[in-house]
């Protein structure tokens, strides 16, 4: 027997070793794909078939909507935070309230963020403050949570950008030579919440619910608080 789950990549690090223990102790196959959630969203809309789906509050509305979950198996996972990140040897930028961060955002010699949900939501953001304009092609848009990490450390000491805080923990972890600075200030931060469902379309719905259950135990969400995710 194997399951295919397809996961918001925000909550990479805990979903990987839970799937990870499951296979172990149900004696399965788990085949654990990370992908955008505007993506996630395009590939089950033209019909991919996975057995579970870990995604976000409008994402997995828009899945029930459209018949894709089996509803009363949707659960809550957790709820990440976005926060800031500079060069691991840079020194850390205030941005203790909105215009701390504002301030920090014009000083920095680049601001990178990526295309996924919480990426929309900095872009925005941006906006709202009006520092877009002023900002210009400091700006550096990239295709992945990792990739700001990335993308930050090659920048060198000037460099800010804004992830969620479970994948900065993750690269950071890896070597990466980043430092995680502070979440954005609580009147601009941006919570994004995570559900896990069975899909309407698996074969092995009884596996897949057991498998949610383990991502969504109390079990899970002290491992999940480990790596970002509240």
């Amino acid at each position: 027997m194997s399951l295919k789950v397809l996961s918001a990549g925000a909550v990479k690090g805990g979903v990987s070793q839970i799937a990870a223990a499951y296979a172990a102790a149900a004696d399965c196959k788990v085949d654990v794909e990370f992908t955008q959630v505007p993506k996630m969203r395009k590939r089950i809309a033209d019909g991919e078939i996975t057995d579970v789906l870990v995604a976000t509050t409008g994402a997995m509305d828009e899945f029930a909507a459209s018949g894709k979950i089996v509803p009363a198996t949707r659960a809550l996972l957790g709820r990440s935070r976005v926060g800031v990140v500079v060069h691991k040897d840079a020194p850390a930028p205030d941005v203790s309230d909105t215009d701390a961060f504002k301030h920090a955002l014009l000083a920095a010699s680049a601001v990178v963020y990526n295309d996924a949900s919480s990426g929309v939501y900095i872009a925005a953001l941006l906006e709202k403050l009006g520092v877009t304009a002023q900002l210009g092609d400091r700006i550096t848009v990239v295709n992945s949570g990792s990739a700001i990490m990335s993308t930050v450390a090659d920048r060198g000491l000037g460099a800010m950008g804004m992830g969620q805080i479970s994948e900065i923990m993750v690269m950071i972890n890896k070597g990466c030579a980043v430092k995680l600075v502070a979440p954005m200030p609580d009147a601009i931060q941006n919570v994004t919440t995570y559900y896990a469902a069975v899909a309407v379309a698996s074969a092995t719905q009884d596996a897949a619910a057991a498998l949610v259950r383990e991502l969504t135990s109390d079990a899970a969400k002290k491992l999940f608080a480990a790596t970002g995710i509240d």
